[in-house]
């Protein structure tokens, strides 16, 4: 053995020395390292992802609580003098809700602790299901500016408010308390003046007013980010919010000076579009203060918790979920399958219990893996129903709607929404709607909004299913331009939301959906529904403005004819005329139809055969440039050079004799040898 080789093997740890250096590692300890994966990679990420988390947990907390959600986002800049080449600033974010609030025990728990939640082990549709967003952006704001989060929460309405300051120890993963004190100050008195703007409103409307806020939460956390405008920030996150949850309001005071924009990001409302929405009572700016109110009253349906369906189950789930049942309960295999399971109803079970071995009386505790295997055998091939689908609470076709018309100015809008689907043994309904034409842009890529449980998805669109499914549909077959493999170009966009119990996304920033093959399809279908009423909607469109070119010829050579068949009569030409007019408008009698707010035909013609517009459509005229001349106007009067005759008394020359006939002729004869009907003209 040479010397290189012993110095190489003397330096070697032995396994005692590699043992000793191993030890437990926090989950709050592996975050702080790689807060990437939760949304922390940048600064403008950051604080759009710490409001995203304070917002979702407010809004879970009203709906559950059974409260119209009422909130008020502030983003206050603590370094508004720094320089201009500056790229972040400290920031100091607070959200403020009117729902149940947090018993003070619970505090430290919920925002001191990652992976602590009571989301995580529901089958129940929920916003939140990690236990980890806002107590890992206490945990960013702890490593970027030093300074610990501050918690007001008051649980009940005529009690003190409870004022908490703590600060993570990403070590332990527990909550450092700093201050815990008792205070009338809810909401907190301070907000009311942080701008111009907040004082203003405050002054006129009441901001933040105690009557609204009898009970609620308020978090406060200073962190490192960057504020800034336009695709991917704040006011998008809040503007996309407000079209999925029409029940909740939010009051945005932004901070009074905006990061310098290094790339052309643009909202999703043009500013024609967001004059057009105020003029509606929708979106409002208040002294810089923007108020997104509420469209309607009524809260979303409450969900139900479900239990797993057995075709969802994996055999090491099993084998668990057997041990825990016997650990608590101490049940039979027959009561574990109805009481654990939905869909397994008392024959099944005992079905089940027959064909692995064991009777309705048999243990969960005696069943061994080999029979625990036999029973996840059965549940593959069992003829089950669905699970349920209480648990989920979509948008629905006409809020869809309603939320895209109020934030996208466009001609044409359509929704479709989906039967519950199951993937994993986990139910779920995918929603789509699009808007076409209008202010869109005609020579971009369609833009795509993807939603899951009501929450705005702004990263990672590439990885997201929804857009693979957007990608695959062709869009061709509506008549909409679609480059191989991607999104279609025109004047489109698309909105697509799937609501489940417990979405697949990618990674813990939950900023993209798993590709299920499940989840795709459902996707595509929805996608195909909708523009199968575009294609619809645009080949009636073609067809109307057809039409109308098709009276325009006819009404340029109508008075042309009139004179001349004056000329030949002698006959007054301008009941000739009116004749022939009307001719030509029961030809294009298309031109003519009415649609009204769901695009439906509202004065059909018996001359045309129009299909029925499907459910979830609404059309705009005023914004359809193509149709803004139909229906077509009544044509302007012929002024004829000849002065008008009287029809002479004696009968005509026998020159022309032929006209007397076509004169006193029935009504159909002249209609079909007038003008109207010669070929050149069609």
């Amino acid at each position: 053995m040479t010397s290189a080789a012993k110095d190489v093997k003397r330096r070697g740890a032995n396994a005692e020395e590699m043992g000793a250096r191993q030890r437990d590692i926090s989950v709050s300890e592996f975050f702080a390292k790689n807060r990437h994966l939760l949304g922390f990679d940048n600064p403008r990420k950051a604080l759009l992802t710490t409001v995203k988390e304070a917002v979702d947990n407010s809004l879970d907390a009203c709906e559950e609580g059974g409260i119209l959600p009422e909130l008020a986002i502030v983003i206050e800049d603590l370094q508004p003098d720094r320089a201009a080449t500056v790229k972040s600033s400290r920031y100091r974010v607070t959200i403020v809700d009117n729902g149940p609030g947090i018993v003070r025990k619970q505090v430290e728990n919920i925002f001191g602790r990652l992976l602590y939640g009571s989301k995580f082990h529901r089958l129940k549709m929920s916003r939140g299901q990690q236990g980890i967003g806002i107590s890992a952006a206490g945990m960013y704001g702890l490593i970027t500016t030093g300074r610990p989060m501050t918690i007001v929460t008051r649980p009940k309405a005529n009690a003190l408010a409870h004022c908490i300051e703590l600060a993570m120890n990403t070590k332990t993963n527990r909550a450092e308390v700093i201050t815990d004190v008792e205070t009338q100050d809810f909401p907190p008195e301070r907000l009311r003046g942080v701008t111009l703007g907040a004082r203003a409103l405050a002054s006129e409307k009441g901001f933040l007013d105690a009557i609204e806020f009898p009970t609620g939460t308020s978090v406060s956390i200073e962190l490192e980010g960057r504020y800034q405008r336009g695709r991917g920030s704040v006011d998008e996150f809040l503007e996309l919010t407000a079209i999925a949850n029409p029940h909740a309001k939010f009051v945005f005071v932004p901070p009074s000076r905006e990061s310098a924009t290094e790339e052309d990001d643009v909202p999703l409302v043009t500013q024609g579009a967001a004059s057009a929405a105020s003029s509606a009572t929708t979106t409002t700016d208040t002294h810089g203060v923007i108020i997104f109110p509420r469209g309607v009253q009524d809260l979303p349906r409450e969900t139900q918790e479900i239990q797993p369906h057995p075709k969802g189950i994996e055999l090491g789930i099993l084998l668990q979920m057997l041990k825990d049942y016997e650990a608590t309960e101490k049940g039979s295999l027959f009561n574990f399958l109805q009481e654990r399971f939905c869909r397994v109803s008392a024959v099944t079970a005992a079905a089940m219990c027959k064909k692995v071995g064991a009777t309705t009386r048999t243990r969960a505790g005696d069943i061994d893996p080999p029979v625990a295997e036999k029973l996840f055998k059965e549940f593959e091939t069992t003829k089950l129903a669905p699970p349920p689908t209480d648990c989920l609470a979509p948008i629905g076709v006409r809020q869809m709607l309603a939320g895209m018309l109020k934030g996208v100015r466009a001609e044409f809008y359509a929704a479709s929404s989906r039967d519950a689907a199951v993937y994993r043994g986990r139910p779920f309904q995918i929603e789509a709607a699009i808007a076409f034409g209008g202010d869109l842009p005609c020579d971009e890529s369609a833009r795509v909004i993807r939603f899951a449980n009501r929450v705005p998805l702004l990263f990672q669109q590439s990885a997201c299913s929804s857009f693979k499914a957007i990608a695959e549909t062709a869009w061709k077959n509506y008549g909409l331009q679609q480059p191989r493999g991607n999104v279609p170009v025109g004047p489109l966009v698309v909105m697509i939301h799937m609501a489940s119990v417990w979405v697949p996304f990618t990674s813990e920033s939950k900023e993209a959906i798993a590709d299920y093959d499940e989840i795709r399809k459902e996707m595509k279908l929805a996608l195909m529904e909708c523009g199968r009423k575009l294609g619809t909607y645009l080949r009636k469109r073609l067809k109307m403005k057809r039409e109308s070119d098709r009276r325009d010829v006819f009404e340029r050579y109508i008075g042309e004819i009139a004179k001349a068949l004056h000329q030949i009569t002698g006959k007054n030409p301008k009941p000739i005329y009116d004749a022939l007019l009307l001719q030509a408008r029961a030809k294009t009698a298309v031109a003519d139809v009415e649609l009204d707010e769901d695009g439906r035909v509202r004065k059909p013609s018996a001359d045309a055969v129009e299909e029925e517009d499907d459910d979830g459509v609404i059309i705009v005229e005023g914004a359809i440039p193509a149709l803004s001349s139909t229906p077509a106007k009544q044509a302007a009067p012929v002024q004829f050079d000849e002065p008008v005759t009287k029809e002479p008394a004696r009968a005509p020359k026998k020159a022309v004799a032929p006209a007397a006939p076509v004169a006193h002729a029935p009504p159909k004869k002249p209609a079909k040898r007038s003008v109207a009907d010669t070929p050149s003209l069609f």
